[in-house]
């Protein structure tokens, strides 16, 4: 009788526990995919509507360039490895016959011909709206509305030296879109190819990311082409839970540079998650329907509820919506990093809407944003991208536990906030006068009876110690984006939120801004804080200045934290408060004077 050593046994065990645990994931995976289909399926085969839409091809190049050699097999090649690796990520989940749909002239891609208006130098990164531009009238000329379809634009704006073996580019590279319509920018060059996949050798030398293999380079950049088109189908970003990363890397994460690395023998390659893939169920595309594609919807969440369960979050509530909703998606998304880290959870309504969800994927020691997605049958997620109307700051304890302070005072401000924004004052009066956190209520309060402010600092008669400064009137108010507003942000969240907490007063500052008031030496020191609006990923810089002169600088502010602040004011004539894009440009810089008070 044979025996193994304890060590080989607990190998063993592992391995048959981690097999166990992949299967049971599977089986769980495909149980909420087999019921989504139920509802799915059952709304398209009532009055259906079939309807083939297409993924439109563009081939553009710069007017003193020509498309490389062979560039037509070349990428029918590549966007059939792309479309091959959507339907097998479909197919693995339950979902079989869902992928993208290309167009074919022969036993090729078909792929509309466009010419630029300039030469090769003209053109930077920057230049995506100017090439989809020149390329409208091949595609109109051609029966197709890239307004109310999905376009992949290939530019040949990279430079390959085969001798050399260097590359670099100089090319739009990004993508946006939901289930109607969508645009993505791409890079073409001779040398990627799926064929180019599994090499290991040569080495090369890329402009971007320095010395690799060719095969490498070929993840990166096909897999760039696979990642940019989930965002032209409407998919954000996301990375791998823990237990999700035994199948790779998330493909709309990091997914972008690990394509084709198990063909290398180099890691497991790319995946779609679970969330991504009950997405795209309902894309046209995918799921060959057009029905509902331009109808207007509605979802409301009731009786919701976000709990803390030991070291994970909770989510129940009953969805309302029409058309029928067949998966609720939620994203949990740690501050910083954009939305590249946010994990991801599921779930599946019952008949009278009920769903529940949970993640432990939670990031120790940081604070976060759950987004709630309802995946609507005709296609729509009540909300695409990173935008949704569902959306709670939390924080997690350095320990994993979950804080919802901020959860639950967004949940009391919600209904006020949605009374505000339908213009139903009296609602929003009534809902105020329920709360009973005096810190929440005095929130309310500012929203449904914004003070109308009349005086400058310089003239205000009071007894009072302190003000805060949005009690007054400034001598002169800018900002970068958006209108000049007080005690709320201009857009239909209202709340000022940063850091995953909520605040009374505030001053709106999107880069740049500036906010001068008069104060003729009345006031002795300014205190508060600075941050950035919840859902805005921008990085600002904050400077206080009396009379012309410096009094405090923040570093780079970006939206994981906020900064106080505290100056003295002895003497000062005028205050005034800037705030500066940095160095990535002022979009979504929405910059925030939090709490500013005035003391004397």
């Amino acid at each position: 009788m044979k025996h193994f050593h304890p060590l080989f046994a607990l190998l063993f065990t592992w391995t048959l526990l981690a097999a166990h645990g992949i299967a049971s994931d599977l089986v769980a995976e495909r149980e909420q995919v087999k019921n989504a289909l139920q509802i799915l399926n059952a709304w398209h085969t009532a009055q259906p509507e079939p309807g083939e839409r297409f993924l439109h091809i563009v081939c553009w190049t710069p007017s003193d360039r020509e498309f490389p050699a062979d560039y037509q097999a070349r990428l029918t090649r590549i966007m059939e490895h792309i479309q091959a690796f959507y339907a097998d990520e479909m197919e693995r989940y339950g979902m079989p016959d869902r992928t993208i749909r290309l167009r074919y002239d022969g036993k090729q891609l078909l792929l509309h011909i466009v010419k630029g208006n300039h030469p090769t130098a003209h053109y930077a990164m920057e230049s995506g709206s100017e090439i989809r531009e020149e390329c409208l009238p091949v595609l109109t000329a051609a029966g197709i509305d890239a307004n109310r379809e999905t376009i992949f634009i290939l530019c040949n704006l990279a430079t390959w030296d085969a001798k050399q073996l260097q590359f670099t580019h100089n090319s739009p590279y990004y993508a946006g879109g939901s289930f109607r319509s969508g645009t993505a920018w791409q890079l073409d060059s001779p040398e990627l190819d799926t064929l180019n996949l599994k090499l290991k050798k040569p080495m090369i030398e890329d402009g971007q990311y320095g010395r690799i293999s060719l095969g490498k380079h070929n993840s990166i950049f096909i897999g760039g082409m696979a990642h940019e088109l989930g965002h032209a189908l409407g998919l954000p970003h996301c990375t791998a839970r823990p237990d999700e990363s035994v199948k790779g890397e998330a493909l709309m994460g990091s997914g972008n540079r690990t394509y084709g690395d198990e063909l290398r023998g180099e890691g497991k390659g790319s995946f779609l998650t679970l969330a991504h893939a009950l997405r795209l169920a309902s894309h046209p595309q995918f799921s060959g329907s057009v029905k509902g594609l331009n109808l207007e919807t509605r979802a409301e969440i009731n009786e919701l509820k976000i709990e803390a369960k030991g070291k994970s979050i909770q989510v129940t509530g009953i969805v309302d919506a029409d058309p029928p909703v067949y998966a609720v998606v939620a994203y949990f998304d740690p501050e910083g990093g954009s939305d590249y880290d946010a994990t991801t959870a599921s779930a599946i309504p019952t008949t009278n809407g009920h769903f529940e969800l949970r993640s432990e994927a939670l990031r120790h020691g940081t604070v976060g944003e759950l987004r709630l997605f309802p995946l609507h049958v005709n296609g729509s997620a009540a909300g695409q991208m990173s935008a949704t109307n569902f959306r709670y700051p939390y924080d997690i304890k350095a320990d994993g536990t979950p804080d919802l302070t901020s959860i639950q005072t967004r949940q009391q401000l919600q209904s006020i906030v949605a009374a505000l924004t339908n213009g139903d004052q009296k609602k929003a009066i009534e809902l105020t006068g329920k709360i009973q956190n005096a810190k929440i209520a005095a929130i309310a309060e500012r929203l449904v009876r914004p003070i109308k402010a009349t005086q400058t600092p310089a003239n205000i008669v009071s007894d009072k110690k302190s003000f805060p400064l949005t009690n007054f009137v400034p001598t002169n108010a800018k900002v970068g984006w958006g209108e000049v507003v007080y005690d709320r942000v201009p857009d239909e969240q209202l709340l000022l939120e940063s850091g995953g907490q909520f605040f009374e007063t505030g001053i709106y500052a999107h880069a740049p801004a500036l906010h001068v008031y008069e104060l003729k030496g009345k006031w002795s020191g300014f205190s508060g804080h600075v941050g950035l609006a919840a859902g805005h990923d921008g990085s600002v810089e904050f400077e206080i200045k009396g009379d012309g002169r410096t009094l405090w600088k923040s570093e780079v502010v970006q939206s994981s934290v906020t900064v106080p602040f505290e100056v003295s004011l002895d003497g000062i004539e005028q205050l005034e408060l800037l705030t500066h894009p940095t160095d990535d440009g002022a979009g979504a810089d929405w910059g925030m004077w939090l709490d500013p008070t005035l003391q004397r």
